[in-house]
C-alpha cells in the first residue's frame, strides 16, 4: 500500500509548482484538482499554506484574511457550493492607486463587498456572531479584485482554495462606519463599471449576513491553527455578482449607508 502522507506530500509540491509557474510567467496553468482531488479541501489549504509561507520568506506581509463564494450568485458562477478563505498581503492593497495596471493580473474580475478591520482578537470562545461583532474596530466599502492562476477559470473547490482563493488585489476606502453605526447585513450595493450599473445585491447576499461570513472565517481559521487577530483586515465576501475587467474601465461601488469606493484600470497597453 503506497504511503498517503507521502503521496500528499507528492501532491501538494505539484500543485504548488503549477501556481507558483503560472504567477511567475503570467501563463494560467490547468487546474490542480487532478492532483488534489476534487473535495480534499484541507490538501488544498496545505498548497495554499506553502504558497503562502514562500511569499513570505520574499519578504511579504500578511495583513488579514478574505472570504472568498459567499454569495449564491457567485457559487453558481464558479460552480461551488461552499465558501472558503485565502490571505491577504500588504502588496494585494492598491487603494492609494490612481491607476491599476490591467496586465498586473492574468483574469481579473471584481467584486464589491464590506472589509472589517478587527480590535480584538478571535482566538478562543464561542465564536459566534456577538463576539464577532464587539471584536470589529470598523468597516469600510472594499472592492475585491479577484483573480485565477488557474486557464479559464476552470475551478473546482480545490482548485480555488489551493489558489490563494482566488485572490488578487483590494482597494479600501477611507470612509469608515462602525457597527453601532449601521447593519452589515442590511447594507445595499451597486457596482457601475464606467457608469453602468453591472452588479446589485444585499448584505443579505453574503451567507445571509456579512457577520455570520465573519464568524464563519474565525471559526475555520482557528480549526487550521491560525485564527484571526487585532488589527487585520477581513474582505467579507461579495454582495453580488462579480464582473469581469475590461482594460480602461473604472469601477464605483456605492454600498449605502457605508459610502463608496472605486479603482482605475489602465488601457490594454499600459
Amino acid at each position: 500500500m503506497a504511503d498517503s502522507g507521502n503521496s500528499n506530500d507528492l501532491s501538494i509540491a505539484a500543485a504548488v509548482d503549477r501556481l507558483s509557474r503560472a504567477e511567475r510567467t503570467g501563463i494560467p496553468t490547468e487546474p490542480v484538482r487532478d492532483v488534489l482531488g476534487d473535495t480534499d479541501i484541507a490538501l488544498a489549504y496545505a498548497v495554499q499554506r506553502e504558497l503562502a509561507r514562500r511569499r513570505e520568506a520574499r519578504g511579504a506581509v500578511a495583513v488579514g484574511r478574505k472570504i472568498g463564494l459567499t454569495s449564491p450568485a457567485v457559487q453558481r458562477q464558479m460552480g461551488v457550493e461552499q465558501p472558503d478563505f485565502g490571505v491577504l498581503f500588504a502588496d494585494m492593497d492598491v487603494s492609494g492607486r490612481a491607476v491599476i495596471p490591467f496586465h498586473r493580473l492574468l483574469q481579473s474580475r471584481v467584486e464589491a463587498e464590506i472589509a472589517f478591520v478587527l480590535k480584538a482578537d478571535l482566538a478562543d470562545g464561542e465564536l459566534d456572531e456577538a463576539q464577532v461583532r464587539a471584536a470589529v474596530d470598523y468597516a469600510v466599502p472594499a472592492l475585491e479584485i479577484v483573480d485565477s492562476r488557474i486557464a479559464g477559470w476552470d475551478i473546482a473547490i480545490t482548485d480555488t482554495v489551493a489558489d490563494n482563493a482566488s485572490s488578487g488585489l483590494f482597494v479600501l476606502a477611507d470612509h469608515r462606519l462602525t457597527l453601532d453605526e449601521f447593519e452589515p447585513r442590511e447594507a445595499v450595493m451597486r457596482l457601475y463599471a464606467d457608469d453602468e450599473l453591472v452588479s446589485e445585491g444585499d448584505g443579505a447576499a453574503c451567507l445571509g449576513d456579512p457577520l455570520a461570513a465573519l464568524a464563519w472565517l474565525a471559526r475555520t481559521a482557528l480549526s487550521f491553527g491560525d485564527p484571526l487577530r487585532a488589527g487585520q483586515i477581513v474582505l467579507s465576501g461579495a454582495l453580488g455578482p462579480l464582473v469581469p475587467v475590461a482594460p480602461g474601465t473604472r469601477f464605483r461601488a456605492v454600498i449605502d449607508p457605508l459610502g463608496e469606493v472605486a479603482t482605475t484600470f489602465s488601457g490594454e497597453e499600459a
